[in-house]
């Protein structure tokens, strides 16, 4: 179960939602976790600046914070994944600044997330290239279902 969440005052429009819930679930089929719970919320800077300097004692904002809580088990059947924390207004920001839309960095920053929460860590060298590939997958299949959806051709 994927539930999706928001600060009050942040806009989540159910497109984006979509987005949301397709990326964690692309994620969670790659790696076999599909009977997972996990809770995606979308915050504002002041918020994950605040999170980040409580859990990480980092003094800024980030885009994406990853709170796993099955650190060291082994797949379940069933578990908690654990909580992926999202900054909107970084997010549309870092989509102006690379030149992408808000879609694509949304579900970019889903994936990383969930892989975090499923163990990998892009300080790890191997992780980090592993970590950089299932994203782009995911936001490929993402990207492209919604293009898809609404009319455009895959070309």
């Amino acid at each position: 179960m994927i539930s999706i969440d928001s600060l009050p005052g942040v806009n989540l429009e159910e497109h984006i939602k979509g987005i949301i819930r397709k990326a964690a679930e692309k994620v969670l089929a790659m790696e076999n976790n599909e009977n997972c719970e996990l809770s995606i919320f979308l915050t504002d800077d002041e918020e994950i600046h605040r999170l980040n300097k409580i859990y990480r004692n980092v003094d800024r904002p980030t885009d994406v914070l990853a709170f796993a809580m099955r650190e060291g088990s082994d797949n379940l059947n069933y578990e908690v994944l654990g909580d992926v924390v999202i900054s909107m207004p970084t997010a549309k920001r870092q989509s102006i600044a690379y030149g992408h839309s808000l879609e694509l960095e949304i579900a970019l920053l889903v994936a990383h997330g969930v892989l975090h929460l499923l163990g990998y860590d892009h300080e790890k060298k191997d992780d980090l290239v592993i970590m950089e590939k299932k994203q782009k997958e995911v936001v490929r299949s993402v990207i492209i279902e919604q293009n898809n959806s609404l009319g455009f051709i895959e070309g």
